[in-house]
């Protein structure tokens, strides 16, 4: 009888409802998730009431339970920064797993809360109305607070924090950080739930973070008490947010196989390793070993033993110097032409290729979207079509959450191959093909294209495109398929044609769609 997983999401994005799925689908496991119209839309929450009464039919006779508790308390990951929910509403909410372990003893749950963000910009889009006016300075706030208070601060920081403070409105700072305080007892509750054994694995995942802040301070005082507790075992604390959700059914998948996979990391970069990415709070190399961990994998000191070979297409500097998918190639920070050599780097791949490893590519040496520099490298070697793996999307965290998760049931595949070989095959290239579609071919190409070219002739903008949504989709429709076209068709790879293209949130950042055998070549 088949393992069956219930999943409850962070989001209804495609990113947190529909690529887990995917890689459920890659396996002989059974993954149940709600409807798409029971998940809320961006800042409008799910009904949490309604989704506790499916959580409680699902899980009376399944065997685990992976629950983004952001969705249960909050719902959804939005909502979770708007919310004026009280700590006593929030634990009401948080006691239904107390409620599902009950009614079913054997059901195990891994569970993930995310540490709530603090964006650097003065925007609304995803925050509250007001975070417009003071976004920036409530970030500075934090940041300055903290670095007073761990590292010290210069004189001109001194003075700069005293004018934040009285930049931002009384009545708004209260607000932020009652909520704040709200969402961080959730996350102690979540701890709570692990001690008393109701929670079986919890990720607590910093979601655009960095080195210093509210997010930082967070963060201390939490792996403080998990440390203290012996509860490190249980609980992983470190930037992500999005792909969480395939890192732990990742770790699912390797208990109910008992699969210990071992990955071998290569990067581009000396630096690489030691760099901050933006968004993130430490090293890359840390970065990447939680991530490995969580997933249920370990990191190989050879690649000559290793289940998988992980390149990492790394930058060479961090933070604020990365550059993003749309920073002009002639304007990248100086490193990207000293210290990243993609020559040699697509060189190894080809060794370890040709060797008949199972290879895997995290290119986060941008933000945002893959380096086209080099794929368009990989591209001229021929060697996209013996990749296993690819994932560039949004932040670091996000792209290796993703591709780690791919590479632990992509490996197991390969050295248990009497196990659904043809079904695992077929949606395990699927996955790839969309990620180098999405992530490649909408997030670093098309998307800016159709920003500079389409949308100011449709009176429309990266965030006001509600009223030629139908217009602007039908536009990705037709670029993402003649990008495929023009790269990846001829290698190897099998032809597939983009339909049903979406932008979940009325905004050009994301992109939906749905992939069909096929493509131009026809059937």
């Amino acid at each position: 009888m088949a393992t069956r997983v219930v999943y409850l999401p962070l989001d209804e994005r495609p990113c947190n409802l529909l690529y887990p799925q995917q890689l459920a689908a890659m396996t002989d496991l059974e993954m149940i998730v709600p409807r798409m119209d029971q998940l809320g839309s961006k800042k409008q929450s799910a009904d949490c009431e309604e989704l506790s009464v499916w959580l409680m039919q699902q899980c009376k006779d399944a065997n685990v339970l992976i629950v983004s508790i952001d969705m249960l308390v909050h719902g959804g990951i939005v909502p979770s920064r708007l919310h004026h929910d009280s700590a006593e509403r929030c634990h009401d909410r948080i006691r239904m797993l107390e409620t599902l372990k009950e009614a079913n003893p054997l059901l195990k749950i891994y569970a993930f809360n995310l540490i709530t963000r603090v964006p650097a910009y003065s925007s609304s889009e995803e925050e509250p109305d007001y975070y417009d006016q003071v976004g920036r300075e409530l970030y500075e706030l934090g940041w300055f607070t903290d670095k007073r208070d761990s590292v010290g601060l210069t004189e001109s920081e001194e003075i700069r924090l005293k004018n934040i403070t009285a930049a931002i409105p009384a009545e708004i700072l209260r607000d932020y950080l009652a909520r704040r305080d709200v969402n961080s007892q959730v996350n102690q509750m979540s701890i709570d739930l692990v001690q008393s054994g109701v929670i079986d694995y919890l990720i607590i995942p910093l979601d655009d973070n960095s080195q210093f802040g509210f997010s930082a301070m967070e963060q201390k005082t939490l792996t403080v008490r998990v440390e203290l507790s012996g509860l490190s075992d249980k609980v992983a604390i470190y930037p992500g947010a999005d792909e969480i959700g395939c890192t732990l059914f990742s770790r699912v998948f390797c208990e109910v196989k008992n699969y210990n996979p071992s990955l071998f990391v290569r990067y581009s970069s000396t630096k690489g390793p030691l760099c901050i990415p933006k968004y993130e709070d430490r090293s890359l190399a840390e970065s990447i070993k939680a991530h490995v961990t969580s997933a249920g994998a370990i990191i190989s000191d050879a690649s000559s033993d290793a289940n998988a070979i992980l390149m990492v297409h790394s930058p060479a500097v961090g933070q604020s110097e990365m550059a993003e998918t749309d920073t002009a190639f002639q304007d990248r920070h100086r490193s990207y032409f000293s210290e990243i050599n993609i020559r040699e780097f697509v060189q190894v791949m080809k060794h370890y290729l040709k060797a008949e490893k199972l290879v895997m590519l995290a290119d986060v040496a941008l933000c945002n979207g893959g380096d086209h520099q080099l794929m368009r490298l990989i591209h001229a070697q021929g060697l996209l079509g013996q990749l296993s793996g690819y994932a560039a999307w949004n932040t670091s965290g996000n792209s290796l959450g993703t591709v780690i998760s791919h590479a632990v049931i992509a490996s197991y595949y390969r050295f248990n191959a009497s196990e659904k070989q043809d079904a695992h095959d077929i949606s395990s290239q699927s996955f790839y093909i969309s990620r180098l579609i999405e992530d490649w071919g909408y997030q670093a190409l098309v998307r800016k294209q159709i920003c500079e070219n389409n949308l100011p002739g449709l009176g429309a903008s990266y965030f006001e495109i509600s009223h030629v949504i139908d217009e602007v989709c039908e536009l990705i429709e037709v670029e993402l398929n003649r990008f495929a076209e023009e790269y990846l068709w001829e290698q190897g790879l099998k032809p597939m044609k983009v339909v049903d293209v979406e932008l979940p949130w009325k905004r050009m950042f994301e992109v939906g769609f749905a992939i069909q055998m096929g493509g131009v070549h026809g059937e």
